[in-house]
């Protein structure tokens, strides 16, 4: 029982420190070969699931000014709302995205292009 007191306060830091995204070895990477044919049921909704969703989500949270949870959503922030720019700034750039995050991995950035260069396919 002693014991167990004894690691409780251990544990609950190790817990608290553990759950970080300051690194890109968080983020979820996606990579394609110029050949392939980029989707975004196939490609992009993966990474804009598993990066963005946080704060873009069916109510943004955390003063994003839109959701993106749907192909309609991502698509308009493509086309209208500079989303590959704002993903491409380089880490600590004025409106990076993620806001205040690690940049997104350029093999998942570079799927995005690939998925704008190819004509935003569903």
């Amino acid at each position: 029982m002693r014991l167990v007191r004894k690691l409780t306060p251990i544990a609950f830091i190790l817990a608290l420190t553990g759950c970080t995204n300051d690194s890109t070895d968080d983020l979820v990477q996606n990579s394609v070969t110029p050949e392939t044919n980029v989707t975004y049921n196939q490609n992009v909704r993966t990474i804009i699931n598993n990066n963005c969703i946080i704060c873009h989500g069916t109510i943004p949270a955390n003063g994003a000014p839109m959701s993106l949870t749907t192909y309609e959503n991502v698509k308009q922030a493509v086309l209208e709302r500079g989303l590959l720019d704002r993903i491409s700034r380089p880490q600590g750039a004025t409106g990076m995205m993620p806001n205040g995050g690690t940049r997104l991995p350029q093999a998942s950035i570079d799927v995005i292009n690939q998925w704008y260069a190819q004509g935003l396919q569903e």
